[in-house]
């Protein structure tokens, strides 16, 4: 039988598992994969995870899905300095959603891959995922998805002259002036990068 100790490990097995296929194993893989002796202690990890807010039972009673709470992550209650070494503090953790920390409205909210290297010195770099909320006001300053000529480009909002214009942040492109009215896309409210 399942020790209820152990649940935060199997519960982070179960994560990888999710990852990896996205769908909550059966009760049979799940005790494969953990090494319980029955389909029972599946389905009682499962039930002590639901009281848990970790997953629940769709709404017709036909699978187990996770729920918002499965996707937290740890958040260290310590910063680490990116300029030169500090103090080593017990970095206890709370819990963290990526989705919640970086989408304020998900109705609106689109994830677009960068394609090119024009907003390199901004530290948005070709591969990254910005986070766009879509809406057509924008504010100088802001770095906006914009339609010029019929197509998407990322720069930042600026103004000259009394028009908006977009700013590249590499000196090998040139600013954008829109000979028409600019149609904004969307704003960038964040930015995902994945390392390899």
């Amino acid at each position: 039988m399942a020790s209820p100790n152990k649940d935060t490990e199997y519960l982070d097995q179960l994560r990888d598992y999710y990852a990896e296929n996205r769908r909550i194993p059966s009760f049979r893989r799940i005790a494969t994969l953990l090494g319980f002796a029955s389909k029972a202690a599946s389905s009682k990890l499962l039930e002590r995870l639901a009281t848990a807010g970790y997953v629940e039972r769709t709404s017709d009673d036909d699978a187990w899905i996770p729920t918002e709470r499965f996707f937290e992550r740890p958040l260290a209650a310590s910063f680490v300095r990116a300029g030169g070494p500090d103090m080593v503090e017990a970095m206890e953790s709370d819990p963290f959603l990526v989705d919640r920390y970086l989408v304020r409205q998900p109705s609106r909210t689109v994830m677009v891959p960068v394609k090119g290297d024009s907003m390199s010195e901004a530290g948005i770099h070709e591969g990254d995922m910005v986070v766009v909320e879509r809406r057509r006001a924008a504010h100088k300053g802001d770095f906006v998805i914009a339609i010029v000529d019929n197509e998407f480009t990322l720069k930042e909002l600026g103004m000259e002259r009394g028009k908006f214009v977009l700013i590249p942040h590499n000196p090998a492109y040139p600013v954008i002036r829109p000979k028409g009215e600019l149609e904004i896309f969307g704003v960038v409210t964040g930015l995902v990068r994945r390392y390899a």
